[in-house]
């Protein structure tokens, strides 16, 4: 009751004044009791720094402090459910409070935080990229950390698998040379040879940062696989075994986990000892997959115009048909 009491008194102050009590406020709060996932106030200190921010205007820049706070307080408890992380709704708030570039890039900062933390990995990553996209040409060399960070996220998160886009951010670029700028290129159009090459030669480089090599292995087993799928109507199991490197007991495994991710649509002939390709995704989209997927829809709006010239064909003859 204090500390809300505490809230509307803040509500009430006028913006020039708001700012700096904004911040004490949230210093109190986090700093009260225990910060670890057994205190029990811990959710009662997230709601009441929410209070604050949605009695706060929705244009007030104070609301970027508090909602840090709410950030911090949410991860250290481990109740992030508790506040919105949505990417789409933090940009909204962001164009809102009208902040500058550098609160922008440490709210993003926080944000991929907590949510690496709380094993929203997808999300995380979805943030990072969008940290990135706020630099430009003039400072991209200031991103060398973040960029360096997006990449190991993307390539220990076991459910990324596409990662060309990550190629054409301008912090990403400026790393080109260094190794993991070499690393990502391989897990973007590399194959699996190549990884196990680089990872002879650089086994400390990959340890330092934090990639498992079984986890490494088994995605570019994948990502190989699309690639050979690409170009492809079937796939014999002696390929499989000789490009994958596995086993003869270990390629149907092998397929099946492939088939889980839905990147390839394919059957198994165990008869004939293939793998019958349906479609497979394209680990990378340039301007030649563009091409083609223009060449599809032009082909598909040209049936489409068949088959209403038939149909309309088909109308006229009927009306002009006599009735018996």
């Amino acid at each position: 009751m204090v500390f809300n009491g505490i809230i509307s008194l803040i509500l009430l102050v006028p913006p020039e004044d708001a700012e700096s009590l904004g911040i004490l406020f949230c210093e109190k709060i986090m700093k009260a009791g225990q910060s670890d996932k057994g205190d029990k106030r811990m959710s009662t200190r997230i709601k009441l720094l929410s209070n604050l921010f949605h009695g706060l205007p929705e244009t007030s820049p104070v609301r970027y402090t508090v909602y840090l706070a709410m950030l911090r307080l949410a991860g250290q408890a481990d109740m992030l459910q508790m506040i919105p992380t949505e990417l789409d709704q933090v940009k909204t708030w962001i164009a809102q409070w009208g902040i500058n570039i550098q609160k922008k890039q440490n709210l993003y900062r926080v944000l991929h935080e907590v949510l690496l933390e709380a094993k929203q990995s997808k999300q995380a990553t979805k943030v990072m990229i969008e940290l990135l996209g706020t630099y430009t040409e003039d400072n991209a060399s200031q991103a060398r950390d973040d960029a360096h960070r997006c990449i190991v996220t993307c390539l220990n998160d076991p459910d990324t698998y596409l990662m060309d886009h990550l190629l054409t951010l301008k912090p990403v670029k400026f790393l080109e040379g260094e190794s993991i700028h070499n690393l990502l290129t391989i897990f973007v159009s590399g194959k699996l040879s190549q990884y196990q090459q680089f990872y002879k030669n650089n086994t400390d480089f990959v340890k330092s940062l934090g990639l498992s090599d079984d986890q490494n292995m088994r995605k570019m087993r994948l990502l190989t696989f699309m690639q050979m799928a690409e170009n492809r109507k079937e796939i014999s199991y002696a390929t499989i075994i000789d490009e994958m490197q596995l086993g003869d007991e270990d390629v149907e495994d092998f397929v099946i986990e492939v088939l889980r991710t839905k990147a390839v649509r394919a059957k198994i002939d165990q008869m004939q000892k293939k793998v019958i390709i349906f479609s497979t995704t394209h680990r990378t989209f340039s301007k030649q997959q563009w091409q083609l997927l223009r060449q599809y829809l032009s082909q598909w709006k040209s049936n489409l115009h068949m088959v209403e010239s038939n149909l309309q064909s088909l109308s006229t003859l009927q009306s002009q048909t006599p009735q018996a």
